[in-house]
């Protein structure tokens, strides 16, 4: 009961923060109950407040702090249920808060890595440089020398969390009842691939691990670096890596004035994008300004491993295929895809589902490769695909939001130029490679071996099988049959017969 109460009056906040912000349209976008839109205007009227949609649920979302800055983070990458404005302004949120205390930070330092500070780091400065919902960082020296960042969790942050996904997953389910067309949003799955989300924040190790691992995909390309992990400077709640030196790389006039080509970065974050998706499928998912850095030598430096995705080889493949459907214009092909891939249910109208993705397609088509952009392709066809029972597919949403802050990015250096278009050549070497004639031949060999590696034990087992029978171990008399009949009938008959069939071949050719 005082769960219910504390939640009632956390949404009588929420309301009003949303109606503060203009922002209580989205919600009754959804056409909500009568009796739910009357409490709203009656306990938040609402405000004229100007912008759209997404910049006004945006700053209410930072009004109401940290869980649900990460939230709407969560529904930038959605949009084919928020809609593709929305998602977009969701998608400039700043996670940015107020520092905690030095004290606090020194203190988490000393207990998570067992020695006092003045053991640990030669110098420690006091002052963070960066403060976020979840941690903040630090700039430090280690006895050795070396200047390194040290990112430490905020006090509490685990519980705080907690107490919000908790909140959001009530709010979700209430959603789910009182507001039948909200449904289709999902709520409480955004709720909990959110929970997942943060959990992997919270254990910075994870982060340090998946900071090594694209290092490690990249330990041979000058085009991009990786800071270096402290590991035994790092624990749970607290990361040490290399600190590096850079400009954000969305500073046009400050990489100009460092003698930097704009064109030439533009380039080289398409290969580094290409190469973390196609051939690691492994990609650093939070790849914003503020987190990507041009060295004095042009090569691109990221930080912040905290948001990762990945990608096995058959969903690159199918993505390849998909693609390309779209730009030579093969709508089959591109039905196809999903179908083949299970991502669209096989009960589902192949020749509508084609029509539906022609009528994404042809607006695109014959444009100015300038003008194209891939990832608001993904958002449309997420958004249509949802008409068919497509499930959702985490991986691809948020390769599809990364693509959208990577052309964001690469637009700010340039307008002009599309970065997908730089790396084409990439592009048609990994398909050539990977999805060609040649290829296919390569991947239905390496099938065919796959299943002749699993024939010997297969044939082994039919072998000891008839083995059993031709020494009674199975009698095969009429209260057999009469049995394997009422469990199952021919089918158990059959096996048997097959057994003995592989029995007899073994012994012919093993």
């Amino acid at each position: 009961m005082f769960r219910i109460v504390r939640n009632l009056r956390r949404l009588l906040q929420i309301a009003r923060t949303l109606a503060r912000h203009d922002a209580l349209v989205w919600i009754e976008d959804l056409n909500p109950p009568p009796i739910v839109s009357q409490i709203l205007r009656r306990i938040a009227p609402r405000n004229a407040v100007p912008g759209r949609t997404g910049e006004r649920l945006a700053a209410a979302l930072t009004a109401l702090g940290p869980g649900f800055v990460k939230l709407g983070q969560a529904l930038s990458t959605r949009a084919d249920l928020v809609g593709e404005a929305v998602a977009a302004d969701l998608s400039r949120l700043q996670d940015e808060l107020e520092p905690f205390p030095a004290a606090a930070a020194r203190a988490t330092i000393e207990a998570e890595l067992g020695q006092p500070i003045s053991v640990l780091f030669a110098e420690f400065d006091d002052t963070p440089v960066a403060a976020a919902s979840i941690a903040q960082v630090h700039f430090a020296q280690t006895q050795d020398g070396k200047r390194v960042a040290v990112k430490v969790l905020r006090p509490g942050v685990e519980r705080a969390f907690a107490e919000d996904i908790a909140l959001f997953e009530w709010l979700a389910r209430l959603a789910e009842r009182i507001v039948p067309r909200s449904r289709r949003l999902r709520p409480v799955e955004v709720v909990r691939t959110l929970a997942e989300s943060v959990a992997r924040e919270m254990d910075l190790r994870l982060e340090a691990s998946a900071a090594s691992e694209t290092a490690a995909n990249f330990k041979d390309d000058p085009e991009f670096r990786v800071p270096g992990i402290e590991w035994a400077l790092t624990s749970r709640r607290v990361l040490t890596t290399e600190r590096i030196a850079g400009i954000p790389i969305d500073e046009r006039a400050q990489l100009v004035a460092a003698g930097l080509d704009p064109d030439a970065i533009v380039a080289i974050a398409a290969r580094v994008f290409f190469k973390m998706v196609f051939r690691d499928g492994f990609f650093h998912a939070d790849m914003h300004p503020g987190n990507v850095f041009v060295a004095p030598d042009g090569a691109l430096v990221a930080v912040d491993y905290g948001i990762t995705g990945r990608l096995d080889q058959p969903t690159r493949a199918y993505l390849a295929d998909m693609l390309l459907g779209f730009l030579v214009g093969d709508y089959k092909m591109v039905a196809d895809v999903h179908f083949r891939a299970g991502y669209v249910p096989a009960d589902q109208d192949a020749g509508a589902f084609m029509q539906a993705a022609r009528a994404i397609g042809e607006p695109i088509f014959g444009k100015p490769l300038a003008d194209i952009s891939l990832a608001r392709l993904l958002a449309q066809l997420f958004e249509v695909t949802e008409k068919f029972q497509m499930e959702t597919q985490p991986q691809l949403l948020l390769l599809q939001k990364s693509m959208l802050v990577c052309e964001g990015v690469g637009r700010a250096l340039n307008p002009d130029v599309n970065m997908w278009g730089l790396a084409r050549p990439l592009i048609e070497s990994w398909m050539q490679d990977n999805r060609g004639p040649a290829a296919r031949v390569v991947e239905f060999a390496r099938a065919a071996l796959a299943r002749l590696d699993t024939l010997p034990t297969l044939v082994h087992n039919l072998e000891r099988a008839a083995g059993v029978i031709a020494t009674g171990g199975v009698r095969l008399d009429r209260e057999t049959l009469a049995a394997l009949t009422r469990r199952g009938g021919f089918g158990w008959v059959s096996l048997l017969l097959a057994a003995g069939a592989g029995g007899l071949i073994a012994r012919l050719f093993w």
